[in-house]
């Protein structure tokens, strides 16, 4: 069953709904969040999408991301898609957002809501969803992605490039 999404304007203002599927393959605008979760020692969960997923199957991208439904707010919905994904349960924290676009097999294009949690255990992952996953240290994406580009998502190398040594620590303060 396809999930029904939020269509966005440019300023994040609701303008319609549509099936998520038919969201992706037309290229439309829509509300989505991504959620990176730290653990006590500061380092960040990344996984590893499942090779099944329709775009950017088998790369490694932030802890969790996914999609509110419609009359879903995005906290609840980025706390349900944790518990879908990742098997966590943890209060987040929403910090930033920005629109990308980016051409894969079909445009995407996503209004993104980031999100923070602190989690301490591993996580239980959905094999449907996700392959693998791992702790870094916050501190070596930049020279990780950098070193190997096409093996992460589009989306996280856009918020880890706009991220800053200082905007990482700002966050550890706030969770």
């Amino acid at each position: 069953m396809d999930e029904i999404l939020v269509l966005v304007d440019k300023y994040d203002n609701p303008i319609g709904s549509a099936g998520k599927n038919d969201i992706h393959q037309k290229g439309m605008l829509h509300r989505a969040f991504s959620i990176f979760i730290f653990d006590n020692k500061g380092n960040l969960l990344l996984q590893k999408r499942a090779a099944t997923k329709y775009h950017s199957a088998g790369l490694w991208t932030n802890s969790c991301c996914g999609h509110p439904r419609v009359g879903e707010a995005l906290e609840a919905a980025a706390c349900r898609r944790l518990g879908e994904e990742m098997g966590l349960d943890c209060p987040l924290k929403k910090v930033s957002s920005f629109i990308y676009h980016a051409i894969l097999p079909n445009d995407l294009i996503e209004y993104d809501h980031v999100f923070i949690g602190r989690f301490d255990k591993g996580p239980i992952i959905n094999p449907d969803e996700v392959s693998d996953y791992k702790w870094v240290n916050p501190l070596k994406l930049s020279e990780l992605i950098n070193n190997d580009p096409d093996v992460y998502t589009v989306w996280f190398k856009k918020i880890i490039d706009g991220l800053s040594y200082q905007d990482i620590e700002e966050w550890q303060r706030l969770i």
